[in-house]
């Protein structure tokens, strides 16, 4: 009675019509560990934290309940604890680390386009270690992205390597495209294309924007080097046009993979939104992923008719082109749909709040698959039960 679509537009929370997410029969084999794992990674800072204090709470009160009813002795408490702690750490690197199935977004609109904006590689001096541009590739692939720009920090080399191992021309797989994310203003933006359309708008050491090469670069509107403000940060110092002739940023992220972009984005979403309305940003999203967790948070649409069988670098020129030229209208931004834990009630309340919300996006097949996974645990502890040894008479 309750269900929900589990995917909505993140700039107005309406509904989605012209995508929808899809899973593959493995993803549904394990339903119940998928939903639960995927859940898990989308959750803000807040939300984990009240999580975990609600697993210690009921813990608590469960093994306090239980030794009034029989003996206990410390080392019972102990080894409970322990085993408490191991669970909870096996669960979340198990979000982290587990290769499992994606859930993936799958558009009707042969002419729109599912970007990544933001991904790293272990090039990056934060990317997970052995990551490289082939595993991107994949991960990307298999949340339904067609296409994803590598921004990683202060180097180019796996934007570049991913650049020469695409398909021939896009729509043959998922193609990556280069960017670098550096500071700027004191705040870190995305540049695309920087290094290979857009030389020399980088300090040497390839960690920050140098400002006079972009404003010389920003004399020519029509080419000038686009940049994405992200999140988590400032939103104070986004970027405006000023009598000095900064260039400003051109889009802005609503969402951003990391749980602080995640809770930056949901808390202060309606100012987001408001600054790219009234500073007309195209609005975007990144997954910030850097070789953790199996789930993208959301997808930026783009309809670029003819997208299909461009190559890579006309490919990204049609994108930045789109993006300087239409800005607030050029995208769309889909994320997966996830319980509200910004008001202090719904924090407090994480772990029903969350696991409600997780229940009304499962698709009828997935509630099927659900009530399997029960069943069959509960048959599974009732015959373990039935043939227990039980002690002797004489005992």
């Amino acid at each position: 009675m309750f269900a929900v679509d589990p995917i909505r537009d993140a700039g107005s929370l309406a509904g989605v019509g012209e995508a929808r997410l899809d899973v593959s029969p493995a993803y549904m084999s394990i339903a119940p560990i998928s939903s639960i794992l995927d859940t898990l990674t989308l959750l803000t800072v807040g939300q984990h934290i009240a999580l975990l204090l609600w697993v210690i709470g009921v813990f608590v009160v469960w093994r306090v309940a239980r030794a009034r009813g029989r003996r206990t002795t410390l080392a019972k408490e102990g080894f409970a604890v322990i085993a408490l702690l191991l669970a909870i750490f096996l669960t979340y690197a198990a979000g982290a680390m587990a290769a499992r199935p994606m859930a993936q977004l799958a558009v009707s609109d042969e002419s729109v386009i599912a970007i990544d904006f933001h991904a790293h590689t272990k090039y990056s001096h934060d990317g997970r270690a052995g990551w490289t541009d082939d595993d991107v590739r994949r991960w990307q692939r298999g949340a339904g992205f067609n296409a994803a720009y590598i921004t990683d920090h202060r180097t180019f080399e796996g934007a570049e390597r991913g650049i020469a191992s695409n398909p021939g021309v896009a729509g043959e797989g998922t193609i990556l495209l280069q960017g670098v994310e550096a500071g700027y203003n004191g705040e870190h933006v995305n540049v695309l294309s920087a290094g290979r359309r857009y030389k020399g708008v980088l300090t040497a050491d390839l960690r920050d924007i140098d400002e006079q090469s972009l404003m010389l670069a920003a004399m020519f509107p029509a080419t000038t080097p686009l940049l994405i403000e992200t999140i988590p940060g400032n939103l104070s110092k986004v970027l405006v046009p000023n009598p000095r002739g900064v260039p400003p940023v051109q889009a802005i992220e609503i969402v951003d993979g990391s749980p602080r972009g995640l809770s930056q984005g949901r808390r202060d979403r309606e100012r987001i939104v408001h600054l790219a309305d009234s500073l007309n940003l195209a609005l975007v999203s990144g997954s910030d992923n850097h070789g953790w967790g199996r789930v993208a948070p959301a997808w930026t649409l783009m309809r670029i008719p003819g997208w299909r069988g461009m190559p890579t670098d006309s490919l990204s020129r049609r994108i930045e082109d789109v993006l300087r030229v239409t800005r607030r209208e050029a995208t769309r931004v889909i994320e997966r749909r996830v319980a509200d834990g910004q008001n202090p009630v719904a924090l407090a309340l994480t772990a029903p709040v969350v696991a409600w919300g997780m229940l009304t996006t499962l698709s009828a097949d997935e509630r099927v698959m659900w009530l399997i996974w029960t069943w069959g645990v509960v048959l599974l502890v009732r015959g373990l039960r039935r043939y227990r040894p039980r002690p002797s008479a004489a005992a």
